[in-house]
């Protein structure tokens, strides 16, 4: 028989939402975090205060209680926190605080979660190809404010690195300038699941990237002291950095989204065009180009099931009607 150490269910749960944290990035942690407090919720609602039950004693049937709790969310937030609380037991039994049947709790997930419908993407491609032409004709001017004009620059390239890479938003702001084979114009970065990608990138985002760079080096990066391959290749260029070079961060990254689909569209457009719009974007883009070649998609994408890709495999009513006269009336 093994041994389980005797601990509150509550603090059980702090240590696993800590290991959590550790591997995990900042949105799925606090979804995580999200998720256990519902269920802790759940257990006070049924006369279990999780600072007082034992975790040995917590049983896994209170995962199927949880997906009955959670019937009023919809149906992918029940799959993530189900998700959670599932790493919760899991976690207890990598750990020896607790004896869970496994098996069982998999059987009352299956039995008991709501499937999740699958919807096309959906995106308008034709305005962010006017958001990406309204940008480059109102960041090429130059200006006497010197931050402006670098953040003109900057939010160019990163727009234009967004739509042509299929780089996830806080991919591309992790980026650094030594990160990119100016000569293959590529990259290779650490992507999603920790896995090592290469990158390419167009002749339209490399030009727009060098264009910045060269602007920021004899301003910023030149006086930095520092190696201009440890640098980021976006940075900050607000009143809060002063001279220093720091990364852009992801909320930055959409508040540059924002602020120009807001500039091109007026007030109110706001989730218009959001930074995965981009890489949905990029996939059709790919599909389109290569004659609906899933696997080039896919790999390009970065996609691990191919059954991803597959998803944005579909053409809108304009481009059925003009394929179907190209056939039939041509």
């Amino acid at each position: 028989m093994i041994n389980v150490m005797v601990i509150s269910t509550e603090s059980a749960i702090d240590k696993y939402l800590e290991n959590v944290g550790l591997s995990r990035s900042i949105n799925t942690s606090r979804s995580y975090s999200n998720a256990l407090k519902l269920f802790k919720e759940l257990l006070m609602s049924r006369g279990m205060n999780p600072s007082k039950i034992p975790v040995c004693d917590l049983q896994v049937d209170s995962v199927g209680w949880f997906s009955t709790y959670l019937k009023d969310y919809a149906p992918a937030t029940e799959s993530l926190y189900i998700t959670a609380a599932a790493g919760f037991f899991e976690y207890l039994a990598a750990e020896n605080l607790s004896s869970p049947n496994l098996p069982r709790m998999r059987l009352l997930i299956r039995q008991r979660k709501r499937k999740t419908g699958q919807r096309l993407p959906e995106f308008p491609r034709e305005d962010i190809e006017f958001l990406i032409s309204f940008v480059n004709d109102n960041t090429s001017r130059s200006t006497d404010h010197e931050k402006e004009y670098l953040r003109n620059l900057r939010d160019r390239a990163f727009l234009l690195t967004l739509a042509d890479t299929g780089l996830r938003v806080h991919e591309a702001c992790k980026l650094r300038r030594g990160d990119i084979d100016w000569n293959e114009e590529r990259a290779l970065i650490i992507g999603k699941g920790d896995r090592q990608d290469v990158i390419r990138f167009s002749n339209r985002s490399v030009n727009a990237i060098k264009e910045y760079l060269k602007a920021r080096t004899s301003i910023l990066d030149g006086k930095s002291g520092r190696p201009l391959s440890s640098l980021p290749l976006f940075c900050r260029h607000d009143r809060g950095a002063g001279k220093k070079i720091k990364p852009i961060t992801t909320d930055t990254g959409r508040n540059i989204v924002k602020f120009w689909v807001s500039k091109a569209f007026g007030d109110g457009s706001e989730g218009k065009i959001t930074p995965h719009s981009f890489r949905h974007y990029f996939v059709t883009t790919v599909l389109m180009g290569s004659g609906g070649n899933l696997k080039l998609a896919q790999e390009l994408a970065r996609h691990k099931n191919i059954a991803v890709t597959q998803r944005y495999a579909h053409l809108s009513n304009d481009q059925l009607d003009k394929n179907y006269w190209e056939i039939f009336n041509e």
